[in-house]
Order: C-alpha cells, then sequence, then structure tokens
C-alpha cells in the first residue's frame, strides 16, 4: 500500500546524506541496491502469528552509480507491506493493516522526511 503525501516522493538527494538521513530514521538499506536502485526498509513487528510489517522507502539513481557511492537519488512513495511467513511480502492496497502500524509508519516517514530535507536538492 502507497503512504501517500509524506513529503519524501520526489525528493532527490547524494546517496551518502540519503544514507545517513535514512539511518538516523532508524530505516535500513544493507544490501537492499544494485547499481540504479536503493531500498530502505523498517521492520515493523506484530503480535500476529508469523506477520510483520515492513515500511519501506524506494528510490532510483538519476546520474551515478550506487555501487560507487556517488548517486543522485529520486525517492519514490513510500509503501507499507506485511509480510507472510513464509511466502513473502504482500504490497497490495486490498492488504489490511493495524491502526497502530499505520500510525507508526506516518511517525517513522515523518521523522525520514524532516532528515531528507535538509538534505533534498530540489
Amino acid at each position: 500500500m502507497k503512504i501517500e503525501g509524506t513529503g519524501i516522493e520526489e525528493s532527490v538527494l547524494d546517496l551518502k546524506p540519503l544514507d545517513h538521513a535514512m539511518e538516523n530514521a532508524n530505516f535500513v538499506r544493507a544490501g537492499q541496491w544494485d547499481y540504479e536502485r536503493v531500498t530502505y526498509d523498517y521492520k515493523i513487528g506484530s503480535q500476529e502469528k508469523n506477520i510483520t510489517y515492513y515500511v519501506r522507502v524506494q528510490g532510483y539513481a538519476l546520474e551515478g552509480d550506487v555501487d560507487r557511492g556517488d548517486a543522485v537519488i529520486k525517492l519514490l512513495t513510500p509503501i507499507i507491506g506485511k509480510h507472510y511467513y513464509p511466502h513473502g511480502i504482500e504490497y497490495g492496497e486490498e492488504e489490511n493493516f493495524p491502526e497502530s502500524v499505520l500510525q507508526r509508519a506516518d511517525q517513522l516517514l515523518e521523522k525520514a522526511s524532516s532528515n531528507i530535507k535538509q538534505f533534498n536538492k530540489q
């Protein structure tokens, strides 16, 4: 499910400040990148059996290379997904998310957005 109106979508940043901004908001990039794209995740635990939620911020390189660390990244609209163990993550609009999870996602994205605004090139 897309999370609209966060102020993150369409932001353009150099990769290193973006990594710093997202890390300070507790999002993890880890190995989730290739030469042209990045993905930052935040894992939200659940009381539900075998269910975990993920808030995801994705972006793609307008120029440069993620592997070299010199990319300029344009961010997309954040999404939230539900991981069904062992099947994988579903991001569909038809998924149901508890209100507490959606509120937590909004808080996380508000912090990320605030951090990103410091470095946004647009």
